[in-house]
């Protein structure tokens, strides 16, 4: 266990991508974080970390929900903008609690683990808890949430819905606010006195802030007020909502988040300090200029939460004396490298990793003519403040009126593709602007079958932009397409923008597309 002190400006943000709604608990000398993963499956990405700076995936909590219509994609459904979001971590009595809602069924979900990488038993809390926080206390489980009108109610011994005869209160209003009332709560216990940490609007501007309310029982009232009102520089974005957590040196921090525009919702790490019994994050109206972290394992080697692949490798390893199939740590259970996720609930018979020829083959078995309704399409993050993807497109496998290749998946896209015709292939690149799909470039392409797709994304500024490249396989420079695209993030997907592989099927299905040599850059 080494202590250091590390300067508070060139940690912030701790994630360079989006990963909203955090919530971080420690368990002995390792920390865990969970995050909103809305309509992207596996769904409740879990991250790990020794020391509160770097991170690293842990696990996913599930492979699907209840494969509704929305969430397969199916029937021109969709849940963009809805699936999971705000989850709540917990540890008690040697026991993971993971619990959440989802607002496209209006469901509370509780999963629960003995490991953290599962498996995850999955059941429902009874009611609709937006943004709920789970508190246990002593033999007693209580549930705080709500937007506007902060609620609280108390469970069952086993966390399925109200407790008959049990504690139900308003803790807290705020309706008068005219942009964005108090939420996404997180609840706490701490030497007797119960903590909540909320966000909400300044009244006269759109800016976040981190609030608290403590009060000395759960009948009590909740005093407090504004916590933390500060953009760390960027655009009068503030940073607010978020857990907090404690070192084994006995050290508070607060993981929150801040909107950075087309890369999504960034965390930040601030120390959280107490007077008596009133927490604060600033001191004399500044941050600290450095803070102290324990690093309780300080050779550890973390993963990368985005990243390049060959797709020589998958995760299923066959145990072959008992025939299990088990999943390595730096992959999901769809035997995915761990930082690719599908953009909802994937069709995996229609998925093939050839590890021999080292590419990832997706095929269609639908007629689609969006993007955005595309089956089995994978995706990365962006990173903060530049990142690039590449990838080698094959078309020999596809079909008249395919159309395959690297796009932008966000409300907003665009794509670069090679379509399939009656009279051979061309190079289209599609963008979708006020609503509508627009034809913005397209080339007659010759006899190759493959060719290799780039997207140059600039994320620093609230609206960021992508360039868009290509070449033949055999050339050596890439070609630009005259054409640059705008992104932000918008409430309609709820998250930032992704580099995604995709394929449709505009005529007939049965088409199949191969990807190989997908490279990842942060510059």
């Amino acid at each position: 266990m080494i202590s250091e002190k590390v300067s508070l400006g060139t940690i912030n943000p701790i994630i360079p991508t989006d990963y909203p709604d955090p919530d971080v608990i420690r368990v002995g000398d390792v920390y865990y974080l969970a995050s909103t993963t809305m309509h992207f499956f596996p769904g409740c990405e879990i991250l790990r970390s020794y020391d509160l700076l770097h991170w690293e995936h842990a696990a996913y909590v599930y492979d699907k929900l209840d494969s509704t219509e929305g969430q397969c994609l199916s029937n021109g459904e969709n849940i963009y903008g809805k699936g999971m979001w705000a989850p709540c971590l917990r540890y008690h009595n040697g026991c993971f609690y993971l619990s959440f809602c989802a607002n496209d069924t209006q469901k509370t979900y509780l999963y629960k683990a003995d490991s953290i990488n599962g498996p995850w038993k999955k059941q429902y809390i009874d009611g609709f808890y937006h943004d709920g926080s789970i508190l246990f206390d002593g033999d007693r489980v209580f549930i705080a949430f709500g937007n506007r009108e902060i609620k609280l109610v108390e469970l069952d011994s086993e966390l399925k819905g109200p407790k008959k005869g049990g504690l139900q209160r308003v803790l807290l209003r705020d309706e008068n606010n005219p942009r964005l009332g108090y939420e996404g709560c997180h609840f706490y216990k701490i030497n007797d006195r119960y903590y909540l940490f909320l966000i909400h609007s300044l009244p006269d501007r759109w800016m976040r802030t981190q609030n608290y309310f403590m009060a000395t029982s759960l009948e009590g009232e909740f005093r407090g007020g504004e916590l933390f009102c500060d953009d760390m520089g960027y655009f009068g974005q503030g940073v607010a909502q978020g857990g907090i957590v404690d070192t084994p040196e006995g050290h508070w921090f607060t993981m929150l988040f801040q909107d950075r525009g087309g890369v999504g919702r960034t965390p930040f790490l601030l120390p959280l300090r107490f007077k008596g019994a009133n927490p604060y994050i600033e001191e004399n109206g500044k941050l600290p200029s450095e803070i102290e972290i324990c690093n309780t394992n300080p050779d550890h080697k973390y993963l990368s939460l985005t990243g390049s692949d060959d797709f020589s490798k998958t995760g299923k390893i066959s145990n072959t004396e008992d025939g299990r199939v088990t999943t390595d740590a730096a992959f999901d259970s769809f035997g995915m490298r761990s930082f690719w996720q599908w953009n909802h609930q994937p069709e995996i018979s229609l998925v093939k990793v050839d590890t021999r020829k080292r590419e990832l083959v997706l095929s269609t078995d639908r007629i689609c003519d969006k993007f955005d309704q595309a089956i089995n399409t994978l995706t990365q993050r962006m990173t903060l403040p530049r990142s690039r993807a590449s990838v080698i497109v094959n078309a020999s496998g596809l079909k008249v009126g395919d159309r395959a290749g690297l796009g932008i998946l966000c409300e907003e896209y665009c794509y670069l593709a090679i379509e399939k015709t009656d009279d051979g292939k061309q190079l289209l690149l599609i963008s979708k602007e006020n609503g509508d799909e627009v034809v913005k470039y397209t080339q007659s392409l010759g006899d190759e079958e493959s060719y290799v797709f780039r997207v140059d994304a600039n994320t620093y500024a609230p609206v960021g932009n992508a360039t868009v490249f290509w070449k033949k396989l055999s050339e050596n420079e890439f070609k630009p397409v005259p054409f640059s695209k705008s992104l932000q993030f918008t409430l309609a997907h709820f998250v930032g923008c992704r580099f995604a592989l995709f394929i449709l099927s505009m005529k007939n299905s049965g088409g199949k597309v191969s990807f190989s040599d997908f490279k990842y850059e942060v510059y």
